[in-house]
């Protein structure tokens, strides 16, 4: 017994470092996964869920169906996706409430962090990219523009309507199942970011007021609409659209990392404008504000977070097989 729960505790360790590395633009849970040796595993249960089982597990409610419903569960490695799953929310609530305050109240360092990050994951990633093919040529331009034009700051002005929140977590969520791609780039380049992180953080300082008894059940509707809309989305997005760049990686695998890449390395655009926009006040992208200063910060903290990706990559074999 105290073996399980001490292999379970290990599960859960591992999920806490999943969730905080897919909390971070540029790092991706994928890679954390194949670090510690769970991606093959992570990847064969989440393949295992689908409706017949869903629908065998729900139907454990019902008399005499309960061995079923646990034959299912065990069939998709249940045990395993909740664990790992309570240790990845554990660390996207803690790390987000960290970086929402940082961009907040340091944005220049926070945005050159990520811009390391996100530039050195290109860098080790496009390693496995050949562009020696039209097709893989064409695929890398349309990624880099793609994410350079909506990376943008027309960025700021996309709509936070449920709607989007829901298209949003399904394209998230499918960077889960791709080492070196991460979901919170993403989100950044959907701009969606800050506004994500910003709701989390407001629904579970909600929570824990309702908790203690200092408001009503009422006053959690309004973010928590937008979390469950942003989590259904990710649901749909893990048995769809993950599915299906998995499946574009088996039949095109040199054209999709070429455009997957090129999206990493087109998103760059994105900490220049969201740092530049804060200090902005929120109002503009007038480069202006930027002194030399300002700039070398910037510079130097990239330069810290190209490191940790270098660090991660180097203990981490990352391969997107």
């Amino acid at each position: 017994m105290a073996t399980d729960l001490r292999s379970w505790l290990v599960v859960y360790l591992k999920g806490l470092c999943m969730g905080s590395a897919d909390a971070v633009p540029g790092v991706s849970g994928g890679t954390i996964a194949l670090i510690t040796g769970i991606y093959e595993r992570l990847i064969g249960a989440i393949t295992a869920v689908d409706v017949d089982r869903i629908l065998t597990i729900l139907g454990g409610v019902r008399p005499g169906r309960q061995r079923d419903a646990y034959d299912a569960f065990m069939e998709m490695d249940g045990v395993f996706l909740l664990v790992l799953g309570g240790g990845i929310a554990t660390a996207i609530i803690t790390v987000t409430r960290l970086l929402d305050w940082a961009i907040e109240s340091i944005p220049v360092l926070t945005f050159g962090f990520f811009f390391g990050l996100i530039l050195a994951s290109a860098v080790v990633l496009y390693s496995e990219v050949s562009l020696d093919t039209p097709r893989r040529a064409a695929a890398a331009v349309l990624g880099f523009t793609v994410a350079f034009l909506v990376s943008g700051p027309a960025s700021a002005a996309i709509d936070n309507g449920l709607g989007f929140v829901v298209v949003a977590g399904a394209i998230a969520v499918s960077a889960m199942i791709l080492p070196g791609i991460s979901g919170s780039l993403l989100l950044i380049i959907l701009g969606q970011y800050q506004f994500m992180i910003g709701t989390l953080r407001e629904f579970t300082d909600g929570l824990l007021a309702v908790a203690l008894g200092r408001a009503p059940v009422s006053s959690l509707v309004g973010d928590g609409t937008v979390v469950v809309a942003f989590c259904s989305g990710a649901l749909v997005g893990l048995f769809t659209i993950a599915h299906a760049v998995k499946l574009a990686l088996v039949h095109y695998r040199e054209a999709t990392l070429a455009f997957l890449v090129s999206l990493i390395l087109g998103a760059l655009r994105a900490p220049v404008v969201n740092a530049t926009q804060e200090l902005n006040g929120g109002a503009g992208t007038d480069l202006s504000v930027w002194t030399v200063e300002l700039l070398a910060v910037f510079l130097a903290t990239a330069v810290v977070g190209a490191a940790v990706v270098l660090l991660v990559d180097h203990y981490g074999d990352i391969d997107l097989d």
